[in-house]
């Protein structure tokens, strides 16, 4: 049976909130009626709850806005949605839906034989500024070569999880994002499934991360968990 949760970390999402909801839900609906979407707002000062809110009148039993205090807290975020979801297949996106929504139902499937399935921008299509492009490229050659774990993307949209095979990690995950690649790491470790397959993504916007204050963020957390692995 396809049945699924949507998790969406948001942060200050008044301007999209309403409209990509609308888009998303009437993109679910062509392939089940069984699924949820959670989004988690993280310390939001704009209307995003009072939005949210009122999604949730007008989508009962289908979607469902949580709320975390801490500002930026996205692997919290993540997590506070896994727990509360009622699906074993969650699929991770951003709010800006800029990732191909066609990675949803190939997820789905692909999430009945692998814990863990990757949307990788890199072997996709993609249009974005060659910056972000460039300082995702390092990373992805620092995790591979640290790490020793052979993917092409470690961000928090066009990934997919089966709930089971993450929920012993959810404690143990960073405040931030780099919940992604630890949650991949240990996977890994343990031996089960994970596949990745190319998305498209095209960004509407500007990040809402710092690229130095994040790469800088992210080197220190791969650091660590080199370290814990040595240990």
């Amino acid at each position: 049976m396809k049945s699924f949760t949507v998790i969406i970390p948001v942060y200050n999402e008044e301007k999209l909130i309403v409209k990509n909801t609308y888009k998303l839900i009437k993109f679910l609906r062509k392939i089940t009626e069984n699924f949820e979407v959670i989004i988690v707002n993280n310390g939001s000062i704009d209307k995003t709850v009072e939005l949210g809110k009122s999604l949730e009148k007008k989508y009962p039993k289908k979607f469902k806005i949580l709320s975390i205090k801490e500002k930026g807290h996205v692997g919290f975020a993540f997590r506070k949605g896994v727990e509360n979801s009622i699906y074993d297949k969650i699929i991770s996106l951003d709010m800006d839906l800029s990732i191909g929504l066609d990675f949803v139902p190939k997820c789905i499937e692909l999430l009945d034989d692998y814990s863990i399935v990757i949307g990788a921008k890199k072997v996709g299509k993609q249009n974005r500024k060659w910056f972000r492009v460039f300082t995702s490229n390092i990373f992805i050659w620092l995790t591979r070569s640290v790490l020793g774990i052979d993917y092409d993307d470690y961000s928090m949209a066009a990934k997919g999880y089966r709930k089971k095979d993450i929920q012993r990690y959810l404690n143990y995950i960073d405040k931030e994002s780099a919940y992604v690649f630890e949650l991949i790491y240990w996977v890994k470790k343990e031996n089960k499934k994970i596949i990745q397959i190319p998305t498209s993504c095209h960004d509407t916007r500007k990040s809402k991360f710092n690229i130095l204050n994040e790469s800088v963020y992210r080197f220190k957390n791969l650091i660590n968990l080199w370290l814990f692995k040595r240990v």
